[in-house]
């Protein structure tokens, strides 16, 4: 599921702040000894670093690609933050070096576990014999050799590993083709495998795709000054490295290499959420702060021949969500916390009302009727401040009253009935598989979802 760029939302998640300027000693770590280089003492022969990179500057990777695309953009993709040590290791022989190649750190064979670790605003490489380098500001970048996977935590990545001193921490970014990101992205994104499903897998590349070239800039760029473009999470798209991948989604992303959706001859944004509920929304109906593009208008996604939404083959089609007397006083809290008020105490609740919806009629905001006053919760806010017990957000703002019960003159209970799940905007992924199961091809999907766009190339 995606949102509009948020970076400092995605920043304050993952305590991820400016990367620090790269310098520092040339010192290697050959084997299991640590030599400052220069010293002649090692147990590997020295190996040539990599040549540094332009000032800091990242191009554009040419490689050979399944799909028609040769040349790729770099997408910088952080995938944790606010670590005191990241543990990394590889399938086969890899390095870590300085940024910019100026010294090897790290010749590892693949398999031994190595940790970079951060105190006081500095890194070291460290491994399991108590071996470690001098600590520096970094960052560091582990490389893969010859076809070899990098490993951090338990999952295995395609490229390069950043790693970089914060003030929280060590953030690790993962540095990659965007084709190759995508293969991370769209299984995770839909739940889709079987062959009347392909059309759906490639209509959410291609809207993937589009998604991460607005914010992974083509040609030779400088790296972004917080150290990414994208967060491995629902703030932007869920991202899973290697272990994500799934050949018949691969198949369908190298299919669609290097398409993207273009609008009045631009390249156009392409949000997309779980399931619509039947009908699409806009995002001011979503998100603070946007416009409302004409590419991203609410559509109907109700099936003629059945008069049922697209989307309703989906397990979270329709739901219902409980909350007690004491979870309302919360989210009175909450509501009050988000507005700035000066005293977000809980209050007692005495009703609760929907005075307005959109034009997708979705809930355009909601009314409740405290003992201290009212308290308005806008559109945008609802989902994030209706949570459960568990603190889940709710599915959709697409929902109706279903019950309520009232006692001492205040409500003691409430039930919401609704539709959908997600923001709503852009594709429905719900809908795009049913869709894709009655017959349509991906570019029928994608023009439905959004108007006026046409499949092309970015680059």
């Amino acid at each position: 599921m995606t949102t509009p760029p948020r970076m400092a939302e995605g920043r304050r998640a993952l305590g991820l702040w400016r990367d620090p300027v790269a310098r520092g000693l040339p010192v290697m770590l050959a084997g299991a000894v640590v030599v400052a280089a220069g010293a002649g003492l090692a147990c590997a022969p020295r190996q040539a670093a990599v040549p540094p990179a332009a000032s800091g500057r990242e191009a554009a990777e040419t490689r050979e690609m399944p799909g028609r695309l040769a040349r790729d953009r770099v997408a910088m993709v952080a995938i944790a933050g606010r670590l005191t040590e990241a543990p990394v290791s590889a399938t086969g022989r890899w390095r870590i070096d300085e940024q910019g190649g100026r010294a090897a750190l790290v010749k590892g064979r693949g398999g031994e576990p190595w940790r970079v670790e951060q105190k006081n605003g500095l890194l070291r490489v460290a491994g399991e014999g108590g071996d470690a380098t001098p600590w520096r500001e970094g960052p560091f970048v582990a490389r893969p050799l010859d076809n070899a996977l990098l490993r951090y935590g338990n999952r295995r990545f395609r490229g390069a590993l950043v790693f970089t001193a914060t003030d929280s921490g060590v953030m690790v970014v993962n540095r990659l083709p965007v084709e190759e990101y995508l293969r991370g992205v769209v299984p995770l994104e839909m739940p889709a495998r079987g062959p009347m499903d392909r059309a759906a897998l490639e209509a959410q590349a291609i809207a993937a795709r589009s998604y991460t070239y607005r914010r992974v800039p083509s040609g030779v760029v400088n790296e972004p000054v917080v150290g990414f473009n994208l967060v491995a999470t629902v703030q932007n798209q869920v991202y899973g490295g290697v272990d994500a991948e799934h050949p018949v989604v691969n198949a369908a992303i190298d299919a669609t290499a290097g398409q993207v959706l273009r609008y009045n001859g631009l390249l156009a944004d392409a949000p997309y959420s779980a399931s619509c509920g039947g009908r699409t929304a806009v995002p001011s109906e979503a998100w603070r702060g946007v416009t409302d593009d004409s590419y991203l208008a609410s559509v109907d996604d109700v099936d003629p021949r059945t008069g049922r939404p697209y989307c309703d083959i989906s397990p979270r089609h329709q739901w219902q969500a409980e909350f007690d007397e004491a979870q309302l006083q919360d989210i009175v809290r909450r509501a009050l916390q988000v507005s700035g008020a000066r005293d977000p105490r809980p209050a007692a609740v005495q009703e609760f009302s929907v005075p307005a919806r959109s034009r997708s009629g979705r809930v355009a905001r909601v009314v409740l009727r405290t003992d201290r006053g009212d308290v308005t919760i806008a559109a945008r806010d609802i989902r994030a401040l209706l949570r459960d017990a568990r603190g889940a957000i709710l599915n959709s703002t697409y929902f109706s009253v279903d019950r309520e019960t009232r006692g001492r003159g205040r409500l003691a209970g409430l039930t919401l009935r609704g539709v959908g799940h997600g923001h709503g905007v852009g594709m429905c992924q719900w809908g795009a598989i049913g869709r894709s199961r009655a017959g349509a091809d991906a570019r029928a999907i994608l023009r439905h979802y959004y108007p006026g766009t046409v499949v092309g190339f970015a680059d």
